[in-house]
């Protein structure tokens, strides 16, 4: 072979190769839009919610200056999800109740068997609502401000007078745990697990006390919804809103995902029991197998996270990324709401 056609040759060949080359990246680069797209299908639900992807990675978990239950620290791995950006609202738990004709559990009469030594005429449909008392005793007891009322729902959520004109974007409460879990039935998805919210919450920094960092009001900016003034007698609302905020009212954390702190506390998958960091599995944990709270002993629980707008830096601190609530899944109350993940490949 000449030196000419050894050289044609060779150019030739990386020619070849690189039109190879180029056919297997744009093959490559195709079939990974198609995935993408497909995944961006999969994740569109009946209401077309916008989702965060949340990568793998590993945290840190609860806290050292938290309640006891958020201690000890521990390592946790997880795989990627899919997040919903805001809490579900009342516009799209209401195409839920469209399409399903589903009853909320506050919409149904107490069984007689779950309040035994209740009298019959007290076992009416209705939920918790929150009420500023006249007068506080003590913070010790909730009950002063808390109380059962006949017909409060999720579409009448200060009691049956009360609607939802001009709150379709507000989050929906008054939903229990089992209204929560058909709920992301129908739409495709689940209720995250404790240590997924978490993570998520933490928005990739790592022990922060705000899921946007460390400072609770960044360049004097309200950062979340939750209770200014003297709890739970008076609040200013200097955050403009005295109870549920639209969401998406405030800036995302890390992640892009809003409202993970105050506005209202969510549902999660995991039973509660205040012990179960000190076992839990370091990878993907899913919750206990079963509910103790030596508070209350015999009283099965769920956990919520997130806080409210009636958590405040003088009673509950529940908008920390790492604090836990406790709620029996049969309960609705006008604080508590959710929101979705979904399994689904990453972008």
């Amino acid at each position: 072979m000449t030196p000419r056609a050894r050289s044609s040759f060779i150019f030739a060949s990386i020619a070849f190769s690189g039109l190879l080359l180029s056919v297997f990246w744009v093959s490559k680069e195709a079939r990974r839009v198609v995935r993408q797209q497909q995944t961006r299908r999969s994740l569109a639900s009946p209401l077309g919610v916008d989702m965060a992807w949340i990568p793998a990675g590993k945290f840190t978990m609860g806290a050292n200056d938290g309640q006891p239950d958020e201690r000890p620290l521990h390592d946790v791995k997880l795989r990627g999800f899919w997040m919903d950006r805001y809490e579900v609202t009342n516009d799209q738990f209401a195409k839920f109740v469209e399409a399903t004709g589903y009853v909320t559990t506050a919409e149904k009469k107490p069984e007689a068997a779950q309040f035994p030594g209740v009298p019959e005429e007290k076992l009416v449909p209705g939920s918790v609502v929150f009420t500023p008392p006249e007068r506080v005793e003590s913070l010790n007891d909730h009950m002063q401000w808390w109380s059962y009322l006949p017909g409060a729902n999720w579409r009448h959520p200060e009691g049956p007078q009360s609607d939802l004109k001009g709150k379709g974007m507000h989050p929906v409460v008054h939903v229990s745990w089992f209204d929560s879990v058909e709920y992301a039935k129908w739409a495709g998805k689940r209720l995250p697990t404790e240590a997924e919210w978490e993570y998520a919450s933490r928005g990739g920094l790592e022990q922060n006390p705000y899921p946007w960092g460390r400072e609770a009001f960044p360049k004097g900016l309200w950062m979340m919804n939750i209770w200014q003034g003297q709890f739970p007698k008076q609040n200013t609302a200097l955050d403009g809103f005295p109870t549920t905020a639209p969401v998406g009212s405030y800036p995302p954390n890390g992640y892009g995902l809003l409202d993970m702190a105050g506005n209202v506390w969510e549902w999660v998958a995991d039973w509660y029991r205040p012990d179960y960091y000190s076992h839990s599995p370091h990878a993907n944990p899913e919750g206990p197998a079963d509910s103790e709270d030596p508070a209350e002993p015999g009283l099965p629980k769920r956990v919520g996270r997130g806080g409210s707008f009636l958590c405040s830096d003088m009673y509950c601190k529940g908008y920390r990324p790492s604090a836990r609530q406790k709620t029996s899944p049969d309960t609705g109350l006008s604080h508590t709401g959710f929101r979705c993940v979904k399994d689904a490949p990453a972008p």
